[in-house]
């Protein structure tokens, strides 16, 4: 499932081709029909990032409500303006390296689909050749027909004179009113990209600390906090030396500020590299191993039966709330 930092990446890449824009909207998959054609022909004015759902809103107080779940993306084409705020690592974006950006030649690229070349959210396979330019925005090939052949279940286009934006798979595609959008964002935790940190910290911890619950599901509990996901809650806990089984209300209140403030400091990374990138002081080669292979970025994910890199001990690997938890039963005992 696409974790936080990818979704603020998809909002980033809206409002720099979109917002201020007239679009074309329609449903070729069919299943979002009626809301297309209420979204055609609006501007779209403003847009938004909680935690893994993007809020995109229009004018007439018409908001679009998508959560990509675990299989959602949004494919891009055309001409594509690129957030110099997070494009700067590896001149990519989120999950992906839409078609017709400009990419950095030297760039490490992500061999194992994390990061694939022409979709934010589920990985995806390139269709689409790129080619590199030292232009300030991308293009897509020259010959490319414009506008964009659907493939796939496209359950909604939408579409300006310059760029193209095709969502698949989401969990939820809705439209909202002002007032139900502030209602679904008052039902999620904390963003450290949203809420001012502080005050996000206190609610972060005031939550943990009166649940029984573990602290390994208190994490990916979106009315706890919000965006983190699997990747992120099993480094984060590993980098705090916690255990996931300890109850929210048993863990010490400074390792729960502490787990809030690498929140922070992750989902910025995140955002700024397109990487969940968990381990910390590595050298500028083990830098660019770990930016193109997930497996030299994080400490315990993924890594079952593996020893662990700082104690040795095999990582185990559970099913908690039917996710995978990997974790160091010795660092985190």
């Amino acid at each position: 499932m696409p974790e936080g930092h990818s979704v603020h990446r998809i909002a980033r890449q809206f409002d720099r081709n979109f917002v201020g824009r007239q679009v074309v909207a329609s449903s070729p998959q069919g299943r979002f029909a009626e809301g297309a054609s209420l979204l055609s022909g609006r501007e779209a004015t403003a847009v938004k990032a909680v935690g893994k759902q993007m809020f995109l809103a229009f004018d007439d107080e018409l908001w679009l409500r998508v959560h990509l779940g675990l299989y959602g993306a949004w494919d891009f084409a055309g001409e594509i303006l690129v957030d110099p705020t997070i494009a700067a690592a590896n001149g990519r974006m989120g999950q992906t390296n839409q078609r017709g950006t400009v990419l950095d030649p030297e760039a490490v690229m992500d061999d194992a689909g994390e990061n694939s070349l022409t979709s934010i959210g589920a990985p995806r396979r390139a269709r689409v050749h790129m080619r590199m330019s030292e232009q300030t925005s991308g293009l897509a090939d020259e010959g490319t027909e414009w506008p964009p052949p659907v493939v796939g279940q496209v359950r909604l286009r939408l579409l300006t004179d310059l760029t193209c934006a095709d969502l698949r798979g989401p969990t939820a595609c809705e439209l909202q009113t002002p007032d139900e959008m502030l209602a679904a964002v008052a039902k999620l935790g904390p963003d450290p990209l949203v809420d001012d940190p502080a005050a996000g910290e206190e609610r972060f911890t005031a939550i943990v600390r009166r649940k029984p619950t573990a602290i390994g599901l208190l994490l990916m509990d979106q009315s706890v906090v919000s965006g983190i996901g699997n990747v992120y809650r099993a480094e984060m806990l590993f980098r705090a030396r916690q255990n996931p089984h300890t109850p929210g209300r048993d863990v010490p209140e400074d390792v729960v500020r502490e787990l809030w403030r690498d929140w922070t400091r992750l989902l910025r990374i995140g955002v700024e590299t397109g990487q969940m990138m968990t381990m910390d002081d590595l050298t500028p080669a083990e830098y660019r191993k770990a930016m193109a292979h997930r497996d030299d970025r994080h400490w315990v994910y993924h890594r079952a039966g593996l020893p662990c890199r700082v104690c040795g001990t095999a990582i185990v690997v559970e099913e908690a709330a039917a996710r995978k938890l990997y974790w160091c039963p010795r660092c985190q005992a």
